[in-house]
């Protein structure tokens, strides 16, 4: 229960590197991935966190072996959260940059395509922000962490006012 069958180094190198691997696997699926966890999107990662179990481990199920483990990943996610709030430029390479999906009613597909939203989930997004149609939209982006933010230029009573939702 106690005795450790990895080094207790291996460990940390072990958690560290499926640490990063992970981070840049979900960093390259792109922000929807993330941002919006459907069904599917659940079990895939409750299925990942079991796939990468015995890549942190090596094997090993003492209860030392965990408590390094976990603190390793803690340490890491520490870490990456404080480098990433002190440089803006590692901030973009981890966290990625939000994207304009529209501005001044036009529409960016290329930009959709490349994020993989959907029109469907624009839609659903302009419609929460209580907005008819895309020509009404000063802008949407696609945020980083995976929702959209929806910008629109109302007339009341001949006076442009622009709202955000």
């Amino acid at each position: 229960m106690f005795t450790l069958t990895v080094t207790w180094w291996e460990l940390i190198l072990r958690a560290l590197a499926t640490y990063a691997f992970m981070v840049a696997l979900l960093r390259i699926t792109g922000k929807r991935q993330v941002g919006q966890l459907a069904p599917f999107d659940l079990v895939l990662l409750l299925i990942l966190s079991n796939a990468v179990q015995n890549s942190i481990n090596g094997g090993d199920n003492s209860l030392i072996g965990g408590f390094i483990s976990a603190l390793s990943l803690i340490a890491a996610n520490y870490t990456i959260s404080y480098v990433t709030y002190r440089s803006k430029r590692v901030a973009a390479l981890v966290e990625g940059r939000p994207q304009v999906l529209i501005h001044n009613g036009h529409l960016y597909a290329d930009v959709m395509h490349k994020e993989k939203v959907t029109q469907h989930e624009l839609d659903a997004a302009l419609r929460a922000a209580g907005v008819a149609c895309i020509e009404e939209v000063h802008f949407a982006v696609l945020e980083n962490n995976g929702q959209i933010s929806v910008g629109s230029l109302r007339t009341d009573a001949g006076s442009p006012k622009r709202e955000v939702f």
